[in-house]
């Protein structure tokens, strides 16, 4: 009940603070707002200072900021994220359309790096110091130094203009999600790789891996019944930190590959000056942190039960 209380009183100071924030940055960038609401609504060829004006008077634009902030605050305590400047729908009902979107996105980038990283890991760490663990160290330092805007533009160019295997853009069916997915994928794999190389070389190293093998155990039963669950410890672990690197790439890939999330809504809503929708936005991706740091705090515990000890 303490962890459970501890991670409400979490939630509660990431809205707060994600709330205010926001608001001020949107508040302090520069230029017209209600010239850029409009532009959202109408299309920039179709604004005019009329239409910029009727926007202005009809929001009420241009007023006080503490009490449209504590007004913001007050509807999210009754749970209503407030209606969108641009589109006029609730920010609930937009953000609920785009989420999904991007969490399956996310789930097969995830996937991708656990099947790709952890296995090139776990064989480096058996034999450190091998031609695989040097080749390894090689790909990962290489792979997490690129940015993956140009990871995204380079596999475009390779996998769907040169060799014409994905579509290089959109969404709708499963070829749609290689690309992007690997463009996530391919940074986190990296260091899920020298995560499990590291943790595997620690676990090798000691005394019970070689009491088991002293036992008559081959290497490949040691490993399942010793070493997988003890990599997967770290494994997990780090994988509440990648949240962050990941909620950073969706916002870049999903606006280079088109893709209908909620990392491409924010930049749109951010252009079109779009408050409700980038406070709302915000809010779920800080929530999204706490509760995917809730959930691993609980798969460590379970997998090893000294930390709750």
């Amino acid at each position: 009940m303490s962890a459970l209380a501890s991670r409400l009183v979490q939630a509660i100071m990431v809205a707060l603070l994600i709330g205010a924030a926001t608001f001020a940055m949107m508040r302090s960038l520069p230029g017209d707002a209600a010239w850029r609401i409009a532009a959202g609504r109408y299309g920039y060829d179709n604004v005019d200072a009329a239409a910029a004006d009727a926007v202005r008077a009809e929001l009420g634009l241009g007023g006080p900021a503490l009490p449209a902030l504590l007004q913001w605050l007050g509807d999210l305590a009754r749970l209503d994220f407030g209606t969108s400047l641009v589109t006029g729908r609730p920010v609930a009902a937009e953000i609920a359309h785009q989420l999904g979107a991007s969490a399956s996105l996310a789930l097969v980038a995830v996937l991708l790096s656990l099947l790709i990283g952890p296995p090139l890991g776990i064989l480096a760490g058996l034999r450190p110091g091998g031609p695989l663990d040097r080749g390894l160290l090689v790909a990962s330092t290489g792979l997490k130094a690129v940015p993956q805007f140009l990871m995204a533009l380079v596999l475009i160019v390779a996998l769907a203009v040169q060799l014409r295997w994905l579509p290089a853009a959109g969404h709708g069916t499963a070829r749609h999600f290689i690309l992007p997915g690997l463009t996530l994928a391919l940074g986190l794999a990296a260091v899920n790789a020298r995560i499990a190389r590291d943790a595997m070389a620690r676990i090798a190293a000691m005394p019970f891996w070689r009491f088991a093998q002293w036992k008559g155990l081959s290497e490949r039963q040691t490993l399942i019944r010793h070493g997988l669950r003890n990599v997967s410890v770290p494994l997990i672990t780090y994988l509440g930190l990648q949240f962050v690197t990941l909620v950073e790439g969706v916002i870049i890939v999903e606006s280079i590959f088109g893709w209908p999330g909620i990392g491409h809504a924010l930049v749109h809503a951010i252009f079109s000056r779009d408050v409700p929708m980038v406070q709302g936005t915000a809010l779920v991706l800080g929530l999204g942190f706490v509760v995917v740091n809730a959930a691993i705090d609980l798969a460590v515990r379970h997998l090893d039960p000294r930390v709750a000890a």
